[in-house]
């Protein structure tokens, strides 16, 4: 039970790991794939030493989660190139959705009235928060970002589907392969650089491989939805660690969004756990006669 409420606050430690990804992305003069295979490989040690032991099955869930892995990671790579990176990462956060609809049939896990609520009123602070960066250019990178929006929550479902085995082998898995297929891009990158090689290895330890680790021991006791909902701050925590680091400023819209999407996280938590606690109660107290 103590699992149970320890996991919001996993995924919040997630979100908040996730969104330096921005601002560190920023400061690397590395060809994106480069970027993405250094980083993989950075967290591929810290996630083996967080496994501790866990064996691999390659079951067909965990094959899956590794594949959708390393398309979630390119694919977002590939959409941000190709359109804006508002459009990239509003589009990816459509996700919720897909797990919503998906994880209903696959895992038998039934979306409360309130899920259908965030989703909405999360969606609406993102494009509010990217008001003046949202575009309709780009058409393919928009059509790329929805595609890494479904493998996104394919991942989500399929680290799910594994709760009881070891979930974060889906993430070793996908990790391996990006390695490998950016490895190409890696080997003409500038390497001796240190700041960039400083920067990579915090990415891949810090943003990469300890926030999956994390990830992968949460979603064995919330819902793919839960998993899913309680990171959607991690959207409008990115530009934050932007401003702080390079002085770009939200404007008013910006702030409003991101109000928005934090109440819509938090009034969830706080009805989930006011149910989480009827249910406790209804367990502990003795029926009456």
């Amino acid at each position: 039970m103590q699992q149970r409420f320890l996991a919001p606050v996993l995924l919040v430690i997630t979100a908040l790991l996730w969104s330096l990804g921005g601002v560190l992305i920023k400061s690397i003069d590395w060809p994106p794939m480069a970027i993405a295979a250094g980083r993989s490989i950075a967290a591929i040690p810290v996630l083996l030493v967080c496994a501790r032991g866990q064996r691999f099955t390659f079951s067909p869930a965990q094959i899956g989660g590794a594949i959708a892995y390393a398309a979630t990671v390119a694919l977002f790579v590939f959409a941000t190139r190709m359109t804006t990176a508002a459009n990239a990462i509003f589009l990816q956060y459509t996700a919720p959705i897909y797990v919503a609809i998906i994880g209903r049939w696959y895992l038998g896990e039934r979306p409360l009235p309130i899920d259908w609520w965030v989703i909405a009123v999360a969606l609406g602070g993102i494009a509010l928060f990217f008001l003046d960066r949202l575009t309709t250019s780009g058409f393919w990178g928009n059509i790329v970002a929805l595609a890494s929006a479904l493998a996104f929550a394919s991942l989500v479902i399929l680290l799910r589907k594994e709760r009881s085995g070891s979930p974060i082998n889906i993430v070793i898995l996908g990790n391996i392969i990006v390695g490998i297929a950016g490895a190409p891009f890696l080997l003409r990158a500038p390497l001796l650089q240190p700041r960039a090689l400083w920067l990579v290895l915090v990415l891949g330890v810090l943003q990469l491989g300890l926030s999956y680790a994390l990830y992968a021991e949460a979603i064995k006791h919330v819902t793919a939805l839960e998993a899913m909902l309680i990171p959607l701050i991690e959207p409008i925590l990115n530009p934050v660690w932007v401003m702080l680091a390079l002085g770009e400023r939200p404007g008013p819209w910006a702030i409003a969004g991101g109000a928005l999407v934090l109440g819509a996280v938090l009034v969830r938590g706080m009805v989930m756990i006011r149910r989480r606690r009827g249910r406790i109660e209804l367990r502990v107290d003795p029926p009456s006669h």
